[in-house]
């Protein structure tokens, strides 16, 4: 990953941007087809589908909610100014920032002005939509399909073989993705401290949140509280926690991420009017900088976009740092 920021910061192009995020989308469903195949031939796994799903909600939930309460006590104390969907000018700030945004995000947001507020339908069909959640259904369908009637077919076990080879470009990729940030030094720089209190947060959060998890589901609370350290980030999560913990608390680690980036679809508007728009970024943990986004620039305002493009970098580089830590 520090080679992909190096690269990313002073020798690929920008114009390669969408290069990058295809290849991304590529290396996501191939590690989780990988994934679906390990899950295909363990028929005790198959049997307590029902259980991994139930343990995977908890997972969610509970997390979730913890670093949305750990990100608005920090911000209400030590970011004065947060504010919520009923402030005075919030709507015009991000009708502005709507027009000024480029790439896919301005474009999605355009797309949803003047709408008014989008209702469970919308939100559950824009979650449904995203490309990387579609891929990943997919990709996991098809994995366990492969697993459960092409068990012993050499190019599936050389796929599953390879899968390390795949997290590692994978992990190069997102880092060339970060270092083409240009503009995260100058926020930092600006912000200082602030820039770091919701990853903080959020990370503080969610592993709290594991560790409680993981007294319900009756796991160890590193493996909880490392299952919680995806953040959002399933294909990662998934495929890093099942080859250093086993192919169950693996689907766990996949199933809980993934339903707290479609969840957060539904939990960012609620929380824009509520509470304040920094705790946000906290339901959408490490997606805030990609898939989420348009949700970000809709509910909330540019300042609190660039926090979310922060914290999801910062996040998404210590995702894999966590789980190893934590599972070492």
């Amino acid at each position: 990953m520090g080679i992909g920021v190096l690269l990313g910061r002073f020798i690929v192009p920008s114009r390669f941007k969408r290069a990058l995020e295809l290849a991304q989308t590529v290396c996501t469903g191939l590690l989780i087809l990988t994934m679906g195949i390990s899950l295909g031939h363990d028929d005790s796994l198959l049997a307590s589908v029902g259980t991994l799903g139930i343990q995977g909600l908890l997972f969610c939930l509970l997390p979730t909610g913890c670093s949305i309460a750990c990100v608005y006590v920090l911000t209400e104390r030590l970011m004065p100014g947060a504010r919520t969907e009923s402030d005075a000018g919030a709507r015009a700030e991000r009708h502005t920032l709507a027009r000024e945004a480029d790439g896919e995000a301005d474009a999605r947001s355009n797309a949803s002005a003047g709408k008014g507020s989008a209702s469970p339908l919308k939100l559950l069909v824009a979650a449904f939509a995203e490309p990387l959640v579609i891929v990943a259904f997919v990709a996991l369908a098809m994995g366990v399909a492969a697993g459960i009637w092409c068990r012993g077919v050499a190019a599936f076990d050389a796929l599953v073989a390879a899968s390390d080879a795949i997290l590692y470009l994978l992990m190069a990729l997102v880092g060339m993705s970060v270092g083409a940030h240009r503009g995260l030094l100058a926020s930092i720089r600006r912000d200082h401290v602030k820039t770091l209190v919701i990853p903080l947060g959020v990370m503080a959060g969610s592993l709290v949140g594991g560790a409680v998890a993981s007294l319900i589901c009756g796991f160890t609370v590193r493996s909880g509280m490392a299952v919680a350290s995806g953040l959002g980030w399933y294909s990662l999560a998934g495929v890093t926690i099942e080859g250093m913990a086993g192919a169950q608390l693996g689907t766990v680690a996949f199933l809980s991420s993934l339903m707290r980036e479609l969840f957060s679809f539904f939990l960012i508007p609620l929380i824009a009017r509520h509470l304040n728009y920094y705790a946000c970024i906290a339901a959408a943990g490490a997606t805030s900088e990609d898939t989420t986004l348009p949700m970000m620039i809709r509910y909330t305002d540019e300042r609190c976009v660039v926090f979310s493009l922060v914290n999801g970098i910062i996040c998404s580089t210590f995702v894999p740092i966590l789980i190893t830590v934590l599972l070492a």
